[in-house]
């Protein structure tokens, strides 16, 4: 299954603010309507700290994939976080992810960005066999440490 993506402006909204609705229902999160709106529409509105892409069909996408941006001295420059991927249930394991991963860190790479991250929860150690299979790898030097502020 061919699995294309296109970046997510403000005429999707929408569409975002749906299937984000469905991820987050899917895996227990506890935000609502306004904290997802608050969070993704910057996005879809053209901010320069991430961005939103669809996966397949305009009208009908399967999923979406999350990225936002920091600056990293290490890697050289600009770096990627996947913070969210979402792919319909009823289209999984059909490798849509691992295509969706390569046509983003393809664009993401021709935009300048010189790493993509991935930072698992708690929990999610499952899904460590995905993210390898498209090309992850656990950084050595890296563990994540958070100030809520």
């Amino acid at each position: 299954m061919s699995a294309a993506v296109h970046l997510a402006g403000p005429e999707q909204a929408a569409l975002c603010l749906g299937l984000v609705e469905k991820y987050h229902a899917e895996i227990g999160a506890p935000y609502d309507d306004a904290h997802r709106a608050s969070v993704v529409e910057p996005l879809l509105d053209g901010s320069p700290l991430g961005a939103i892409w669809l996966i397949g069909p305009s009208r009908a996408p399967l999923g979406y994939v999350m990225v936002t941006f920091d600056w990293s001295i290490a890697a050289g420059g600009m770096v990627g976080w996947v913070r969210e991927i979402y792919i319909r249930d009823k289209v999984r394991r059909r490798g849509i992810g691992t295509e969706t991963l390569h046509a983003v860190s393809v664009a993401l790479r021709g935009g300048g960005v010189k790493a993509l991250h991935v930072d698992l929860q708690d929990g999610q150690n499952a899904q460590v066999p995905f993210w390898t299979k498209t090309g992850f790898r656990h950084a050595a030097n890296m563990h994540v440490l958070t100030d809520v502020l």
